[in-house]
Parts: structure tokens; C-alpha cells; sequence
């Protein structure tokens, strides 16, 4: 389902056509670099070259006798490559077409997705840029706190993003190795260069070593990072659902003309998207721990990898270049509600104020454990009794004639807890 409301180029990359396309165009590198070797006569390499082919139905047809998918795949091709075809294969086991391919689409992959986060790293940029200085309270625990701005809440997402970034640049990097190194990872029928040749070709490294594949620490990492990823974007989902909540309502998912948020309740626009993406994020994490479980293997290979990888491959990219896109449509279209904003800046009458209070007395030569119970004394009437904080401020003659009406006057202005805004700025996006 979520393959439909991608990009079609990731979906192109996992289609059966593509992969065998992919193990083909390794075969015959292969067959390139021994003939260069002159193990493979030059005019053999040019009718595989010219004749080389396959047909993904036939291909399942011989595999629904043969159980197995490499086999029938060759069996295929040298039904359009003819006697030349003995030179196909030649010296290579399965996991030399399989891993070296495996790199190859996840390199591609990778760079759809890094694409991918360029894009939504733009869109929260343009964002905090536009709300540096749209002030909001902050909370912890889920309760008000102190003063920020909208901006600043986004400048941390583009950072953590920034290093989703550059962790699943490693990642790719980390991924784009291939082998063609035999049966056990010996060279023993094909001589290391053949090897060195393909990759080149392709784009990736040899394995310094392997077994009969290439070790799956490499795709864990991967899958690990993508799930770090989506976790990132989880959190920044889950807050804009927090802030669409009708009690808060500081931020909305555009709702569009037409569009419809309840069977039952005409009145509704939930935040689909971000909900959406917060469900999602479940799978990505899941393939991750799949990867993590395919290391261990038997002695030089196993296949119980295999199989998971059919699905975590094609199902984690995907599923990031969809979420990517997504979110970066939700941000490039949030709806943002300053004078919400500012209204629930004084929900709690003050009390947001409390720790300059503390501090200011502090200051003034009180003991930090007095200044407390003097500011907490007066805070829990504020919460018990709905009064004004300021005001009890000025009426406390303790406070009051140790810090003087001036003093809580700067005490009580938001501006104080914004001063530094500039700088993280200037710390975050470098300007």
C-alpha cells in the first residue's frame, strides 16, 4: 500500500525486473574482467554481451522446478546467450551476484533518500526562519516551563536531521561493498581482480574480507541508522500532534479544501499525516532489529538472512523515502498560530516566570534553599487559587524589598529567556 504514494524511482529500484537486470549487469562485469584475464575468448564475451537477456516469467517458471532463484536465472540466460553461456558463472557462487547486487540497489536507494533529507532539511530551515522569533512556551514533563520560540523548537529538529544525515552518509558508504570472492571467500577460482574490476564498475569497494557473503555488520548498520531516522521523525510528528490538540492548538496539519476528518463528526481535522507517520515508524525500527538478527550465521553463510532481507530491503527504503516526503510536505504547509502561541503563554498567571524570581533573590544575597521556599510559597497560590503570580510578587514584602518593583518588572518580560535565540541560530545554520 505504501508503495503506491512513493516516488516511482524507489519503487523501480526493488521491482523483480530491476534486480535481475542488476544481477546480470554483475555477470557479465565478471565476464568482462576475465576475458580482460583471457580466461573468456573475446568473441565469447561479445556474444554474451549482444545476446545476454533474461524474462522475469520464464525466470519464475525454471524457479518453480529448480528452487532456486540464481540457478534459474542462469538457466535463462543461457537460454538467449546459447553455448557461450558456459562462461557466465564462471568460478562465482550466488552470493557473489546476490551481495554485490544487494549493494549496489541499496547504494541507489541510499541516495534517493539522502536526497530525501536535503529536501526536508530545506523545508524546516525556511520554517524556523520564518518562526526565530515566534514566541511559545516551553514545556517539560508536558507542563509549561519557560519561554521559547517556535523557531528554536525547529532548529533542533533541523540539527538532530542534519545528523540523521550525515549518519546514513557513512551508512551508504558502509553499504557499498561488494565480493566475488567463490564458494568461502577464498579467490580460489576467481583471482581477486576480478573482483576489484566489478565493483569498480559498480560504483563499490571490494570486501577487504569475506566468507561466501559479505557480512551483514554492514547492512545492520544500514537498517539501523534508516530506524534512527524514522525515529526522528516520529518525535517531531508526535509533537505536532501535541500541538494540534484542541486545548493547545499552536500548530495544525494543513487540512485541504474537501478533505474530510470523521465518519461521524463533521466538526474534525486530526493531524492524519503526522499520526501516519508515527505508526510507520514501528516497521522501519522492526526491520532494524531484523538486520541486527541476520549477523550471526552459520560457519561461512547461511540463508536464514536471505528471506528477511527480501522484505526488510524494499520495505525500510520505501517506507523512508514515503515518510521523508511526507513529512516534508507537513512542514512546508504546517499552519501556525502565533496569537495561540501567546495566549497560552499566560495560562498559568505568571508562574512561567519563577526561576528568575529565584535566581534574582539569590542574587540579592538569599540563600537558594530560602529563595525557593519564599518563590514556591507564593507559586502554589497561584495553582491552588488562580491568582496572579506578578501581582503576589509585589505584595510579598520579603521579595519585594529585596529585589524592588524595577527588578520584577525585567524579571516578568519574556524577552530574558530569547536573548540567546540569535546565537543558536548562528550555532545551528551558521549564520
Amino acid at each position: 500500500m505504501i508503495k503506491r504514494y512513493t516516488r516511482k524511482i524507489m519503487g523501480d529500484i526493488w521491482t523483480d525486473e530491476n534486480k535481475y537486470k542488476t544481477w546480470l549487469k554483475v555477470e557479465v562485469l565478471a565476464c568482462e574482467a576475465m576475458a580482460e584475464d583471457g580466461k573468456i575468448p573475446q568473441k565469447a564475451l561479445e556474444n554474451i554481451r549482444k545476446k545476454a537477456d533474461f524474462s522475469v516469467e520464464r525466470i519464475e517458471e525454471i524457479e518453480a522446478e529448480t528452487k532456486h532463484d540464481v540457478i534459474a536465472f542462469l538457466t535463462n540466460v543461457a537460454e538467449h546467450v546459447g553455448h557461450d553461456s558456459r562462461y557466465i558463472h564462471m568460478g562465482l557462487t550466488s552470493s557473489d551476484i546476490l551481495d554485490t547486487s544487494m549493494a549496489y540497489l541499496l547504494r541507489q536507494a541510499g541516495k534517493i533518500i539522502l536526497q530525501d533529507c536535503e529536501n526536508l532539511l530545506t523545508a524546516i530551515k525556511e520554517k524556523a526562519m520564518q518562526h526565530k522569533d515566534t514566541v511559545m512556551i516551553g514545556r517539560s514533563h508536558g507542563i509549561h516551563a519557560e519561554p521559547i520560540t517556535f523557531g528554536l523548537k525547529l532548529a533542533v529538529w533541523y540539527d538532530e536531521m542534519r545528523r540523521n544525515r550525515e549518519r546514513f552518509e557513512r551508512a551508504v558508504e558502509t553499504i557499498s561493498f561488494g565480493q566475488i570472492s567463490g564458494a568461502v571467500g577464498t579467490f580460489a577460482n576467481t583471482p581477486p581482480n576480478i573482483e576489484a574490476y566489478v565493483c569498480k564498475k559498480l560504483n563499490l569497494k571490494p570486501a577487504p574480507a569475506s566468507t561466501q557473503i559479505v557480512q551483514r555488520d554492514r547492512h545492520a548498520e544500514y537498517f539501523t541508522v534508516l530506524a534512527i531516522m524514522a525515529s526522528s521523525i516520529e518525535k517531531m510528528a508526535l509533537e505536532i500532534r501535541h500541538l494540534q490538540r484542541t486545548e493547545v492548538l499552536e500548530v495544525e496539519e494543513y487540512f485541504s479544501k474537501g478533505q474530510k476528518g470523521s465518519s461521524a463528526m463533521p466538526h474534525k481535522r486530526n493531524p492524519i499525516g503526522s499520526e501516519n507517520l508515527c505508526g510507520l515508524v514501528r516497521v522501519v525500527r522492526s526491520n532494524a532489529m531484523a538486520a541486527l538478527e541476520n549477523m550471526p550465521l552459520w560457519h561461512e553463510r547461511d540463508i536464514s538472512h536471505s528471506s528477511v532481507e527480501r522484505i526488510i530491503a524494499p520495505d525500510s527504503t520505501i517506507l523512508m523515502d514515503y515518510m521523508l516526503n511526507r513529512f516534508t510536505g507537513i512542514i512546508n504547509n504546517l499552519v501556525v498560530y502565533p496569537k495561540k502561541m501567546e495566549e497560552n503563554l499566560g495560562l498559568l498567571n505568571g508562574l512561567i516566570f519563577s526561576q528568575q524570581v529565584l535566581l534574582a533573590l539569590a542574587e540579592s544575597g538569599v540563600s537558594r534553599e530560602d529563595a525557593y521556599k519564599m518563590v514556591q510559597t507564593q507559586a502554589m497560590r497561584v495553582w491552588e487559587d488562580k491568582m496572579d503570580f506578578k501581582e503576589l510578587i509585589m505584595k510579598d514584602k520579603k521579595i519585594c524589598d529585596r529585589l524592588g518593583q524595577e527588578k520584577i518588572e525585567e524579571i516578568f518580560d519574556a524577552g530574558y529567556h530569547l536573548k540567546y535565540i540569535g546565537a543558536i541560530f548562528d550555532r545551528v545554520f551558521g549564520i
